[in-house]
């Protein structure tokens, strides 16, 4: 019969390779020592703090490490998807980055790294409306939202904290650990799963579980750019006409 520590080893390498960290990436993680291979190898006893670190980052279960429950994840339907990063501009207002298809491929990866934002232009809103929450652009990329998104668009997106903030009238950006994707959110009755839908019915929904979602936006409005602007510069000065375009609409 397995010991405690052998069952915790296991346990523990499994959670990693199902996040697809590496052993040295896993530990950054987690705050501990250069690599997890002595935990993995059951030299290393599971301390305290990683125990509470696997909780609080990824929700998994005490219990279920040690071999003493079944049930994995510990799923809380107020499970917090705030964004990791709140970006602002030289005068510390907080401002919009947008990410493009591009950018969007390495996102989740550098989801906590502050440097790598800097990389990408940033807008500022001049619209109250934008005043009193966190926004980010993301470009529209495939055609699984058609016939609302078209794959070339941007959507500006504001930061919901939980997943219970979820309408299902509303389409979200929503950030996996390996994947940024704009969909439709439901939840499941008796569970705490829920199901990103397309709008595009060639794409089947699928469910996921709340600790997959490191963050969430919920869609406000979507930008289509015309053909120029495709630099940096033509982005960003089509996204000043097309506010003050909606600042003179809200004036009327």
């Amino acid at each position: 019969m397995e010991n405690e520590l052998d069952i915790a080893a296991k346990r523990f390498t499994e959670v990693r390779r199902d996040l697809g960290y590496t052993q040295a990436d896993f530990a950054k993680q987690l705050g501990i020592s250069s690599t997890t291979a002595d935990i993995e190898r059951g030299r290393t006893k599971l301390s305290g703090k990683v125990v509470a670190e696997l909780l609080k980052q990824y929700n998994i279960n005490p219990l279920w490490l040690f071999g003493e429950s079944g049930q994995q994840y510990l799923s809380s339907t107020n499970t917090s998807v705030i964004p990791k990063v709140v970006t602002v501009d030289t005068s510390d207002n907080e401002n919009m980055v947008l990410v493009n298809a591009k950018a969007a491929a390495g996102y989740p990866q550098n989801i906590q790294d502050t440097s790598w934002y800097r990389q990408l232009p940033a807008f500022d809103m001049p619209l109250p409306e934008f005043r009193n929450a966190t926004y980010r652009g993301f470009q529209v990329e495939g055609d699984s939202m058609l016939p609302n998104l078209h794959p070339g668009e941007w959507v500006l997106a504001k930061a919901l904290e939980h997943l219970d903030d979820v309408n299902p009238n509303k389409m979200y950006v929503v950030v996996l650990q390996d994947a940024v994707l704009v969909k439709k959110i439901e939840k499941l009755p008796n569970s705490q799963n829920i199901v990103l839908i397309s709008l595009n019915e060639t794409y089947p929904p699928y469910e996921i579980e709340p600790h997959q979602v490191q963050e969430l936006w919920q869609v406000s409005s979507k930008i289509t750019f015309g053909v120029d602007a495709t630099t940096e510069k033509g982005l960003l000065r089509q996204l000043q006409e097309s506010m003050e375009e909606l600042k003179n609409q809200l004036k009327k």
